[in-house]
Protein backbone atom coordinates (compact mmCIF):
# COMPACT_ATOMS: atom_id res chain seq x y z
CA UNK A 1 0.00 0.00 0.00
CA UNK A 2 1.21 3.56 -1.00
CA UNK A 3 1.57 6.49 1.90
CA UNK A 4 -0.36 9.26 1.33
CA UNK A 5 0.74 12.23 -0.59
CA UNK A 6 1.66 14.94 2.35
CA UNK A 7 0.22 18.05 0.19
CA UNK A 8 1.55 21.13 0.31
CA UNK A 9 -0.36 22.90 3.12
CA UNK A 10 1.14 20.49 5.75
CA UNK A 11 4.42 20.14 4.36
CA UNK A 12 5.44 23.48 3.61
CA UNK A 13 4.88 24.69 6.94
CA UNK A 14 6.31 21.47 8.75
CA UNK A 15 9.73 22.37 6.42
CA UNK A 16 9.82 25.70 7.65
CA UNK A 17 9.29 25.04 11.51
CA UNK A 18 12.12 22.34 11.23
CA UNK A 19 14.40 24.51 9.33
CA UNK A 20 14.03 27.76 11.00
CA UNK A 21 13.15 26.39 14.92
CA UNK A 22 13.76 24.08 17.40
CA UNK A 23 11.49 21.59 15.67
CA UNK A 24 9.76 18.78 17.33
CA UNK A 25 10.47 15.32 15.74
CA UNK A 26 6.96 15.58 13.85
CA UNK A 27 7.63 17.71 12.58
CA UNK A 28 11.43 17.34 11.28
CA UNK A 29 9.78 13.89 10.38
CA UNK A 30 7.20 15.36 7.96
CA UNK A 31 9.49 18.00 6.72
CA UNK A 32 11.42 14.62 5.42
CA UNK A 33 9.16 13.23 4.07
CA UNK A 34 7.72 15.76 1.67
CA UNK A 35 10.77 17.14 0.62
CA UNK A 36 12.09 13.27 -0.33
CA UNK A 37 8.24 13.48 -1.68
CA UNK A 38 8.73 16.28 -4.08
CA UNK A 39 12.17 15.25 -5.16
CA UNK A 40 10.12 11.83 -6.21
CA UNK A 41 7.61 13.46 -7.66
CA UNK A 42 10.20 15.42 -9.63
CA UNK A 43 12.93 13.34 -10.76
CA UNK A 44 10.96 10.04 -11.14
CA UNK A 45 13.12 6.72 -11.63
CA UNK A 46 14.85 3.67 -9.47
CA UNK A 47 18.07 4.63 -10.06
CA UNK A 48 19.37 6.48 -6.84
CA UNK A 49 18.27 5.22 -3.37
CA UNK A 50 18.17 8.56 -1.44
CA UNK A 51 17.94 7.49 2.57
CA UNK A 52 17.22 9.68 5.45
CA UNK A 53 17.40 8.09 8.42
CA UNK A 54 15.00 7.07 10.51
CA UNK A 55 12.47 8.93 8.53
CA UNK A 56 12.58 8.27 5.01
CA UNK A 57 14.06 6.34 1.82
CA UNK A 58 12.85 6.98 -1.17
CA UNK A 59 14.17 5.97 -5.14
CA UNK A 60 14.74 8.29 -7.62
CA UNK A 61 16.27 9.85 -11.13
CA UNK A 62 15.51 7.95 -14.14
CA UNK A 63 18.08 5.05 -15.32
CA UNK A 64 18.93 1.55 -15.21
CA UNK A 65 16.27 0.23 -12.54
CA UNK A 66 17.04 -1.64 -9.53
CA UNK A 67 15.73 -4.89 -8.54
CA UNK A 68 17.40 -6.92 -5.84
CA UNK A 69 20.05 -6.36 -3.12
CA UNK A 70 21.82 -3.07 -2.25
CA UNK A 71 21.54 -0.51 -4.84
CA UNK A 72 24.37 0.27 -6.87
CA UNK A 73 23.38 4.39 -6.40
CA UNK A 74 22.79 5.37 -2.99
CA UNK A 75 23.11 8.34 -1.23
CA UNK A 76 22.72 8.72 2.25
CA UNK A 77 22.80 11.84 5.18
CA UNK A 78 21.08 12.98 8.33
CA UNK A 79 17.87 14.84 8.37
CA UNK A 80 19.35 18.32 8.87
CA UNK A 81 21.53 17.86 5.92
CA UNK A 82 18.74 16.75 4.18
CA UNK A 83 16.66 19.55 4.96
CA UNK A 84 19.32 22.42 4.31
CA UNK A 85 19.92 20.27 1.05
CA UNK A 86 16.03 20.56 0.04
CA UNK A 87 15.69 24.26 0.98
CA UNK A 88 18.92 25.57 -0.61
CA UNK A 89 20.81 26.85 2.59
CA UNK A 90 23.32 24.01 1.96
CA UNK A 91 25.28 23.16 -1.30
CA UNK A 92 25.71 20.09 -2.98
CA UNK A 93 29.38 19.89 -3.45
CA UNK A 94 30.21 21.53 0.31
CA UNK A 95 27.88 18.44 1.91
CA UNK A 96 29.77 15.72 -0.23
CA UNK A 97 33.38 17.44 0.67
CA UNK A 98 32.71 17.50 4.18
CA UNK A 99 31.32 13.92 4.57
CA UNK A 100 28.12 15.27 5.67
CA UNK A 101 26.70 13.42 2.79
CA UNK A 102 27.54 9.53 1.51
CA UNK A 103 26.70 9.04 -2.27
CA UNK A 104 28.27 5.70 -3.85
CA UNK A 105 27.61 4.81 -7.29
CA UNK A 106 28.14 6.85 -10.45
CA UNK A 107 24.65 8.01 -10.55
CA UNK A 108 24.64 9.04 -7.11
CA UNK A 109 24.52 12.92 -7.76
CA UNK A 110 21.93 15.43 -7.00
CA UNK A 111 23.96 18.38 -8.75
CA UNK A 112 21.06 20.60 -10.43
CA UNK A 113 18.08 19.00 -9.03
CA UNK A 114 18.63 20.86 -5.32
CA UNK A 115 17.02 22.84 -4.01
CA UNK A 116 13.99 21.06 -4.31
CA UNK A 117 12.64 23.88 -2.10
CA UNK A 118 13.32 27.49 -1.22
CA UNK A 119 11.28 28.86 1.48
CA UNK A 120 10.21 32.47 1.94
CA UNK A 121 11.82 34.88 4.53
Amino acid sequence: MARARITDDIGIPAVDRAVREAAVRDDVATAVRFTLQLLAERFPGNTVELRVPPFGAIQCIEGPKHTRGTPPNVIETDAETWLALATGTLAWAVAVETASVTASGSRADLTGRLPILRLRD
